[in-house]
């Protein structure tokens, strides 16, 4: 026996290496049950499985064109970086898209483009651009809001983030002067670093929760109190990944600390509602809308992916009836976004937002109420020329998800959704998200906003205009079809936006609602 046991430590390494392939194919063979693959083609299966894991980043690399895969793009994704890192972003020799694509947009220049002249405020800050409109003005709130960018950090709850993910974001969009949206998960620890807040709570009521899962109005009392970044509010009626389906967060996730700033318990899956506690019909959401804005003086907004209207224009006859309502709406497009869902939702489930804002944005304007309403855009707009397109359709802000992700270091592994994020943004893995470098990225996400907003506002002075919100309907051509290439927005969509009360930006400069409470 002893002669047999020295036997192997003399053995080459390939002999070891060759024993070891041996094991791996009697297991194949006669142990597992589980994969096909394996058993009928024993070690050389696991390759399969091996090359198929890292099919996103293979396909990124060495497989896709520039301009052909989703949801963003190589091109796309690497004027991202290259905003958020301050590199040279320019194309060289024309461009490469096919201009006679479906859906291609024109931006329609001027023949003199705005002058900016030396004291105005663009030429002292060529990314100032904020929102034209004050939420919660008409409906004499305690606390009207003006989001002091146009473009801000859409809802993304920690837990589907990482905590370094979230400190970086809520650093980033305070040096960038812009909000954070919270997400459904509730307010944690890593949101407050300054950053202006939008606290945004679903059918889970996290955060502001009662142990039976039901909505606290003391606890969003004192949130609110204990807060005072909390700008405005959002309630979450459905989101562009799963409309009409409640979030799911694994047990394995919830740690000590998630179940504290959630109200949940540790270990357990938790499992957000299809449909909402606290309301069940338009008059219900209109009066818990109400009640929440009193009880805390602040704004308060709905969000949602647009399918069927009826409720829309119930809610929208009850504001002309009543002279009440949200303060803004958050449009969300049906193509999905961070939000993990079943295939058959995120391909299916509710309309793109290009479709879903113009037949939202009819039901206000027909009734004359949009100056009420600041209209907030969500859905892949994060680029100047889409935000062109949105802001001439209604919009008067922007949020983006994925793109704040990637100007942070997402590279589109599109795992989000197994708590194996290589780049340590969306897991709870530690280790993964050591390599988070906070005060770096916090930097490239506000690099990323000014960037984008100086080339938007660079594409509106081209324009003629000194503020996005001056954009109309007729300034933005898309392509139809073969047979009718090229129309307006006003054309193909049936409508002309509202006119935004617009005098300067030097106003909007000088305006009280940018600061504090």
């Amino acid at each position: 026996m002893n002669d047999f046991l020295t036997l192997f430590p003399s053995l080459p390494w390939w002999a070891w290496f060759f024993l070891f392939l041996v094991l791996v194919a009697i297991w194949d063979i006669f142990i597992q049950k589980r994969h096909t693959i394996k058993h009928n083609f024993p070690i050389v299966g696991h390759l399969r499985y091996w090359l198929e894991s890292i099919g996103p980043e293979m396909r990124q690399y060495f497989v896709s064109n520039n301009r052909e895969e989703l949801p963003f793009n190589r091109i796309e994704r690497g004027w991202i970086y290259a905003s958020a890192k301050k590199e040279n972003n320019y194309e060289g020799f024309g461009t490469d898209r096919d201009i006679t694509a479906h859906q291609y947009i024109f931006v329609k220049n001027r023949m003199m483009a705005f002058p900016v002249s030396a004291e105005h405020p663009n030429a002292i800050d060529p990314n100032f651009i904020p929102c034209a409109k004050v939420i919660g003005l008409y409906n004499k709130r305690k606390y009207p809001f003006r989001p002091a960018s146009i473009v801000n950090v859409s809802a993304m709850s920690f837990g589907s983030l990482s905590a370094a993910a979230v400190e970086a974001m809520n650093k980033g969009v305070k040096k960038a002067g812009a909000y954070h949206n919270t997400g459904e998960g509730g307010l944690s620890p890593y949101h407050k670093h300054g950053g202006d807040i939008i606290f945004h709570f679903g059918t889970g009521y996290f955060g502001v929760r009662t142990p039976d899962g039901n909505f606290s109005m003391e606890k969003m009392k004192k949130l609110v109190q204990d807060n005072p970044s909390i700008r405005a509010i959002e309630i979450k009626l459905s989101q562009g990944a799963k409309p009409g389906k409640g979030g799911v967060l694994p047990g394995a996730k919830i740690t000590k600390e998630l179940a504290e700033i959630r109200g949940v318990e540790i270990g357990k899956d938790v499992l957000s509602p299809a449909t909402h506690k606290a309301f069940s019909n338009v008059g219900e959401l209109m009066a818990l809308i109400e009640s929440i804005a009193k009880e805390t003086g602040l704004p308060v907004g709905i969000k949602g992916a647009i399918g069927k209207l009826d409720q829309w224009e119930e809610l929208a006859d009850l504001m002309l009836k009543t002279g009440k309502g949200p303060d803004f709406i958050t449009i969300d497009g049906g193509e999905g976004g961070t939000g993990a869902a079943p295939p058959s939702f995120a391909d299916h489930v509710s309309l793109p937002w290009i479709y879903g804002f113009s037949s939202l944005y009819k039901v206000f304007l027909n009734r004359k109420l949009t100056d009420r309403i600041v209209f907030i855009g969500s859905g892949k707009l994060g680029f100047p020329a889409k935000a062109a397109m949105a802001f001439a359709m209604g919009v008067d802000c922007i949020n983006v998800a994925r793109e704040a992700m990637m100007s942070i270091g997402c590279i589109q592994a599109q795992v989000c959704h197994t708590n194996r994020c290589p780049t340590g943004i969306a897991t709870q893995n530690k280790w993964l998200q050591n390599g988070i470098d906070i005060p770096l990225k916090s930097d490239r996400l506000a690099q990323y906003f000014k960037t984008f907003r100086k080339e938007f506002l660079e594409i509106t002075h081209a324009a003629g205009y000194e503020h996005p919100s001056q954009f109309t309907m007729d300034d933005v051509q898309v392509n139809v079809d073969a047979n009718d290439l090229n129309r307006s927005l006003a054309s193909i969509y049936g409508y002309n936006k509202a006119k935004v009360v617009f005098s300067s930006v030097q106003e909007l400069k000088d305006c009280s609602y940018l600061g504090g409470k």
